[in-house]
């Protein structure tokens, strides 16, 4: 059982407040109850996506990330995609908001396979609603902070930057040396993770690792480096990994919040008292547009498409 607090949005908005901000001073995690997204959804996304993984890979390969392009939506291989550096041992899909073909990164229209028609309309309404979701869940942090509970919806997230991923994580041996996802921390304002019934995500907290495993009816909420910014580190974007030990297939669906493509980051409106983050790292060293930080940050995600579609645009 993980020692993260459990957080019920269905509580008074002071309460849900007052513990939002304890977990973001804490360690930047926390589980979400009550947050009102039907369990019949999430049963259609888990069912649709385990039909897509067992495709073969040549089947998978035809909605590859390298057709997406620019819009940087699809399907990438075990190995695909690099996490401090290292190969992940996993292979997963991306999506984002539907929107027309424009040329613009990171945006434009989703890949969806033909053998699974069942996922593309699962994918979208799970998009909606948890956008829905994430709007509640910063109102929250907007009050934790003693803004305006509309601070963020009506301000950086008013046109928000969102990201969705489904990933499949093999089983790994127990002696083996590689991770599932390396140790990072996320990049953007909130992440908003549904797992599986298979353990594997692990935090590194003041106390050391500890294991955060699936509790039925809640997602593993976590902040990103970009409200780590806002606050001058008073909430922290902690580090985390994955190591799929369960024996089992694994699936975790990582829903990203984050502020719009065209909004300047700057600090929020008080000077907090925060702390040296853990690599060093002066994350209000950066200025410009939230949609110029995220293009340097995928880019060394996925470094060769990155060189492909976005030449110039990397930081």
């Amino acid at each position: 059982m993980s020692t993260l607090p459990v957080i019920d949005l269905t509580r008074p908005d002071d309460q849900v407040a007052d513990e939002i901000g304890q977990a973001c001073r804490d360690n930047g995690f926390f589980y979400l109850s009550g947050h009102g997204v039907p369990p019949e959804l999430i049963k259609r996304l888990d069912s649709a996506a385990r039909r897509f993984f067992d495709l073969p890979e040549h089947v998978k390969a035809e909605i590859s990330m390298e057709r997406g392009g620019r819009a940087w939506r699809g399907f990438f291989p075990v190995g695909g995609e690099l996490t401090s550096g290292r190969p992940d041992l996993k292979e997963g899909v991306y999506f984002g908001k539907e929107e027309p073909a424009s040329g613009l990164p990171l945006r434009g229209p989703n890949l969806f396979p033909a053998q699974v028609p069942e996922l593309g309309p699962a994918v979208l309404e799970y998009l909606e609603v948890m956008t829905r979701t994430a709007q509640r869940v910063m109102s929250g942090i907007a009050r934790s902070l003693g803004l305006d509970p509309g601070y963020f919806s009506n301000g950086y997230t008013a046109d928000p930057t969102v990201l969705f991923r489904i990933f499949h994580y093999p089983p790994s041996e127990p002696d083996a040396d590689g991770w599932g996802v390396g140790e990072h921390t996320d990049y953007g304002l909130l992440t908003l993770l549904l797992q599986d019934d298979n353990a594997g995500l692990q935090v590194h907290t003041r106390d050391g690792w500890i294991e955060a495993p699936p509790i039925e009816g809640t997602f593993v909420c976590n902040i990103g480096d970009m409200l780590d910014k806002l606050t001058g580190g008073l909430y922290r974007s902690t580090p985390h990994r994955v190591r799929n030990l369960s024996g089992n297939e694994r699936l975790s669906f990582p829903f990203f919040f984050d502020p719009g493509w065209d909004s300047e980051v700057p600090p929020l409106p008080y000077t907090p008292g925060g702390r040296a983050r853990w690599d060093g790292q002066d994350l209000r060293a950066f200025t410009g547009t939230y949609g110029a930080y995220l293009l340097g940050k995928v880019s060394k995600v996925f470094p060769q498409l990155g060189a492909e579609v976005l030449p110039g645009e990397r930081q």
